[in-house]
């Protein structure tokens, strides 16, 4: 960012000088003296540049946070990207399945790290390379198509074996080269075929109260490292102690589950796989905790990719029907192992409406035929599973909830284009209780959930199709209007705004 923030302080006709005093390596410090031949002098510590326009001669000095404004102000006119922070985090504000990948591929040029905090392979984030070929990912994090960025899997991912190295031999055989871009976490947790058995016999338990799972043993999983029997990555450098764990995990859940078939010779058939597996992903084994840190430090620009999103947080979302990690902000530290006061700019992404697969409470949304065009114009099927999605009116409650819990700096508004030719559109704007009161917040209690009124606030809808537009002038005042609404309503700027699945399909709004 130094060297295009310099060419924009040359461009409006003020000279960058260095300073002479000490230097920060991890924060630049500016400030504004004087003039040099007319022009005003920009002083640049730690590397960083600033304009000074505006400054009166004779030694003026101004705050270093106003000159940084400038300074983002005249690189936006460069690359819309180029004010973000040096660790930036793309989270889901709602149910999942918001269009994440998206914004993480298109953002991955502009970065050199891109890292998964937590999830597995539930998460499933799909994305187009230029020439429009599609690719889901449900493991490997979404920059991995820009080939000069490095993907880390941290210590908070649940990582299947299989899927992850049939994910990887599917990315090549499209073109994608992996080798050396592609790093997991010694500290990340093992997830075998037996939890994807816990987990159908656990859901076939729950009958009619199911919660509505994947079915890829994420939960199981989660729940073998909480209760510290799990197998992390580090322990297949370890064989000649990863038939003992093993096991222990296979009778513990012979134990639980009647079910569940459990023998030597199956234990021993696993092992003999794993045994190959090891092998093979013993050049992606890294320290990423260290590897983060050190990028960090060094100066590397850092991208941070959520799985599933706020709604299905195991402790802020709809619980019991949630996941079973954090993919609120929290989970990025303890899933990478990466300091708060480091991360930067935060980007909460929301569909234009709201949409959920699998159990629990969803206050807005649409039965029958309404909901079925919206989920026809909108492919409303989820990646991972095919599975035909929920859909309903954009939920501004629960959206202010999860901008409260992570501290978004902005929205990334999804999916606009899907709400092109309806006569009108809603907003939920708030939640009422049967007895007519409104609720402060989105409430913890599913009985309270299940029965709240929702109160709709209606806007003109537009007819016009919007999937070639580029600019937001361009938009149709009608659609302008629900996007400036929605900023009112969460206090937030709806930054980026997408009209198509394409790369290109994005409007940056200044």
């Amino acid at each position: 960012m130094a060297m295009a923030a310099a060419a924009a302080v040359a461009s409006q006709g003020l000279v960058a000088a260095p300073h002479q005093g000490k230097s920060s390596a991890r924060k630049s410090s500016l400030s504004c003296i004087g003039s040099l031949s007319g022009k005003s002098v920009l002083w640049v510590r730690g590397g960083g540049v600033g304009v000074g326009g505006g400054v009166k001669a004779g030694g003026v000095r101004c705050e270093a946070q106003a000159i940084e404004r400038e300074v983002v102000k005249a690189v936006k006119k460069e690359d819309a990207f180029s004010g973000l922070q040096q660790v930036c985090a793309v989270l889901g504000t709602q149910w999942g399945d918001e269009g994440k990948g998206k914004l993480v591929d298109i953002l991955a040029q502009r970065f050199d790290v891109v890292a998964r905090c937590q999830g597995g392979a539930n998460a499933g984030h799909t994305i187009y390379n230029d020439e429009g070929q599609k690719f889901a990912l449900h493991l490997v994090p979404s920059g991995i198509l820009n080939e000069k960025t490095t993907c880390v899997v941290g210590n908070g991912v649940v990582i299947h074996l299989p899927g992850f190295f049939k994910e990887i031999e599917n990315l090549e055989a499209k073109g994608v080269n992996c080798t050396g871009r592609l790093l997991v976490s010694d500290r990340a947790h093992l997830l075998f075929d037996l939890h994807k058995e816990v987990d159908g016999l656990r859901e076939a338990e729950l009958a009619g109260q199911m919660i509505g799972t994947t079915k890829r043993g994420i939960g199981p999983c989660y729940a073998s490292k909480a209760i510290r029997n799990g197998i992390r990555v580090g322990d297949l450098l370890h064989l000649d102690t990863f038939r003992e764990k093993l096991d222990i995990l296979y009778r513990d859940a012979a134990a639980r589950f009647k079910g569940f078939e459990y023998s030597a010779a199956i234990v021993d058939a696993e092992m003999e796989q794993y045994v190959k597996y090891a092998e093979r992903l013993g050049p992606y084994i890294v320290d990423t905790v260290d590897y983060v840190n050190n990028a960090y430090a060094e100066g590397k620009r850092i991208l941070i990719e959520g799985g599933q999103a706020t709604m299905l947080d195991i402790d802020f979302g709809t619980y019991p029907f949630v996941t079973s990690s954090n993919p609120s902000v929290g989970g990025i530290c303890t899933g990478l192992g990466m300091a708060p006061n480091r991360l930067g700019d935060i980007v909460g992404v929301a569909k234009a409406y709201t949409t959920r697969v699998g159990s629990g409470p969803y206050p807005t949304e649409l039965f029958g035929d309404e909901g079925e065009e919206l989920r026809k114009a909108g492919f409303e099927w989820g990646t991972t599973t095919g599975r035909p999605r929920r859909c309903g009116w954009l939920d501004i409650v629960a959206l202010n909830f999860a901008c409260t819990i992570n501290g978004f700096t902005a929205i990334n508004l999804t999916k606009l284009d899907v709400l092109s030719g309806l006569g009108e559109v809603k907003l939920g704007i708030a939640y009422k209780t049967p007895a007519g009161d409104k609720l402060r917040s989105f409430p913890s209690d599913l009985s309270v959930l299940e029965q709240v009124e929702v109160e709709y606030e209606t806007l003109e809808g537009w007819k016009e199709d919007i999937t070639n537009v580029r600019s937001y002038d361009e938009l149709p005042a009608a659609a302008q209007r629900y996007v400036e609404r929605i900023e009112e309503l969460t206090g937030l700027p709806c930054s980026y705004i997408g009209v198509g699945p394409g790369r290109d399909a994005l409007i940056v709004k200044q």
